[in-house]
């Protein structure tokens, strides 16, 4: 699949989502060079993409939810994409499994997380810094990447402590599904009681591999140091 790629030509887009690429200019440029450093050659296509759709699908929104997938294939197509990595949980679930439902066999561009790509990095010296690790909620339970981000905090040097609700039963950050948006003060009160469990483990970081569930949990930190996982990549010193 891979050599007919390479003969065949295409491009893949890195696709930041639109919270990252609004609110996380920071957390972008961290994974544009996480992507770099790992020999991924991609495009950006910036202002031309459009969202991919998960705040409208889970509004209940289907038909504006089609045509924001029918117009980001169009965009995808007339620019060549045949893979796109995206570092957001939820457009990775998105893309990987909703745009097939409605553009059928027409859906042929392969999806990746961008930690499914990365190189584990070299196993760094101790910090003797205690975590531990919030997963997300598209990309645990609906899309099982669980192991990736916990080799990867391990082999920075960092102790990785888990929480008692953790992995399938992790507790949500209490900002996804729009509960952020329409419900503030219920986003945050999940997102401290995520924060409280996270201090029971006495770790000094909390680590997520999410932009939503990083800028929800750092806002309600309350003493507890909170990083994107990218952070912890690039800043592996």
């Amino acid at each position: 699949m891979d050599i007919l790629k390479k003969i065949l030509g295409g491009n893949t887009l890195y696709y930041p989502g639109c919270l990252t690429k609004t609110v996380g200019r920071d957390l972008q440029k961290d994974w544009e060079e996480i992507l770099k450093i790992n020999g991924i050659d991609f495009i950006k296509l910036d202002k031309l993409e459009v969202c991919c759709g998960s705040p409208a699908l889970s509004a209940g929104g289907k038909e504006i939810f089609k045509k924001l997938a029918l117009k980001n294939f169009k965009i995808f197509k007339q620019h060549g994409i045949n893979r796109i990595v995206t570092n957001c949980p939820a457009c990775f679930f998105i893309f990987k499994k909703e745009y097939s439902k409605v553009l059928k066999e027409k859906w042929d561009i392969e999806v990746r997380h961008a930690l499914e790509l990365i190189k584990t990095p070299s196993i760094s010296k101790k910090k003797n810094i205690k975590v531990t690790y919030h997963d997300p909620c598209h990309l645990g339970r609906k899309m099982g990447l669980f192991d990736k981000p916990r080799e990867i905090i391990k082999a920075v040097g960092y102790e990785l402590i888990e929480m008692d609700l953790t992995k399938k039963d992790s507790y949500c950050c209490g900002g996804g599904g729009g509960v952020k948006s329409n419900e503030t003060n219920l986003a945050n009160q999940i997102a401290q009681a995520r924060i409280d469990q996270a201090k029971k483990t006495r770790a000094k970081i909390l680590i997520t591999s999410c932009p939503l569930c990083y800028f929800n949990l750092k806002e309600n930190n309350l003493g507890l140091a909170v990083k994107e996982i990218s952070e912890v990549i690039i800043n592996n010193d």
